[in-house]
């Protein structure tokens, strides 16, 4: 009989860590829904040209990592290695540009990169990411920031750094492309990393190597080389920032994996995470819209991580699932008892109670097993006593207590009920 597996590097998620997935991918998102973000859904694979126009053709992601194959009407298409790329392309696409600046958009799903599978490395990584298009304002920079430091620390987590830099602008970046160009001849560097630096100096920083490291001790630095607009834009953005509460480290060495970035440009980092730490972060990236083919409209954004966000919230001990998976389980005992719990939980679901029974032909002790087991802090057992004497006996699973209702008013009082025992439980741990 033939195995089959997921593909190396893929991970997968079921319960009951799925559950701690979704509700990481949901803190994630909460604080950009509260700020008026919109969502969108974002194609899964792009034409090619997208992402070596508005990526970078110097990039890792786009040179050695992107998952790329030719369709049936021999177009070259990839599946897509990051989000932004793809929110700009719709942008132009569907007009959205036409209406209300600026642009505030959200998404979440899958991105693909064929990267060598390392613990918190993956080739199908997920992330949760926000746009804002259209206005250059640092305070819409801080506002970017301010709301992935809110989502980790809604999540508990403790122990991140944030690093903060600024890449300057297309004014200010030639010069200090010409400065960090000669600094880079003047060393002794591999053929594939002069490559790099003819295509993009500013990639070599980001080389983790230390025999190349240990060279770069002296180079000159973006930050020290800002344009008076790129300084003051600086300037404002950390003093909005101060303003927010979040704290930051000045990381003047910072370059982001993708080559659009420019101006504000930060990345979050958790040290318990090992070599595979960072598990988000961004920047505005004012020139990428037109290098699609848009107006020339500025932006800001990020990309979070959910499987190392994930990562972090275990390595810290923190448990992300509130709460009990159902509120109300049923255990029927008998044919005739089966017909009122499948009536009862029809009822109980159309008032929004999240409920459960117990399914197949069941003993009393087998099915509180399965009650047991769903975690659900109210049980409802409906047995041919019960039937006869028009009742349901409700079991409250924190104590063991357990008290009779009529049937007709099962559902009113389970309803209440299950709003309930939830709140006492949470306030009492």
């Amino acid at each position: 009989m033939v195995m089959f597996t997921a593909p190396k590097g893929v991970p997968e998620y079921f319960p009951p860590r799925s559950a701690a997935f979704l509700a990481v991918r949901e803190a994630l998102s909460a604080p950009a829904q509260h700020a008026g973000y919109e969502y969108v859904e974002l194609a899964v694979f792009e034409d090619t040209g997208l992402f070596v126009r508005g990526v970078g053709e110097s990039t890792d992601v786009v040179s050695k990592e992107m998952y790329t194959f030719t369709d049936r009407g021999d177009r070259s298409l990839s599946l897509r290695p990051e989000g932004t790329a793809g929110v700009m392309r719709m942008v132009v696409e569907q007009r959205l540009d036409k209406g209300a600046l600026p642009i505030k958009l959200w998404y979440a799903g899958p991105f693909f990169r064929a990267e060598r599978p390392q613990h918190g490395r993956y080739r199908q990584l997920q992330q949760v990411g926000i746009e804002a298009i259209g206005i250059d304002d640092p305070a819409l920079d801080a506002e970017v920031v301010a709301l992935a430091d809110e989502a980790y620390r809604m999540l508990g987590l403790t122990q991140f750094t944030l690093n903060l830099t600024s890449l300057g602008c297309g004014a200010c970046r030639p010069e200090y492309r010409e400065r960090l160009t000669a600094f880079l001849d003047s060393l002794e560097l591999d053929e594939a990393t002069r490559e790099r630096a003819a295509l993009n100096p500013l990639r070599v920083l980001d080389d983790k190597r230390d025999e190349v490291q240990s060279k770069l001790i002296d180079a000159p630095l973006m930050v020290n080389h800002l344009c008076a607009d790129c300084s003051d834009h600086y300037d404002l953005t950390r003093e909005y920032l101060r303003a927010q509460g979040v704290l930051w480290t000045e990381a003047p060495r910072l370059v982001r994996g993708l080559d659009y970035y420019t101006k504000t440009t930060f990345e979050f980092n958790h040290p318990l995470l090992g070599a595979q730490s960072g598990i988000g972060g961004g920047g505005r990236y004012d020139g990428l819209m037109a290098s699609i083919g848009g107006d020339s409209l500025s932006g800001i954004g990020f990309g979070l991580g959910t499987d190392r966000t994930l990562l972090a919230c275990e390595a810290e001990g923190i448990d992300v699932v509130q709460g009990p998976r159902i509120d109300v389980f049923l255990v029927p005992i008998g044919s005739a008892a089966r017909l009122v719990a499948v009536r009862t939980l029809a009822q109980l679901r159309a008032q929004g109670v999240r409920c459960d029974m117990s399914f197949g032909e069941r003993a009393m002790k087998g099915a509180m097993k399965a009650a047991d087991r769903s975690g659900a802090p109210v049980v409802l057992i409906i047995g041919e006593d019960e039937i006869e004497a028009g009742v349901v006996t409700v079991k409250n699973m924190e104590d063991g207590t357990q008290s009779t209702v009529p049937l007709t008013d099962v559902v009113t009082f389970v309803s209440s009920k299950a709003q309930i025992i939830p709140s006492e439980r949470q306030h009492r741990s």
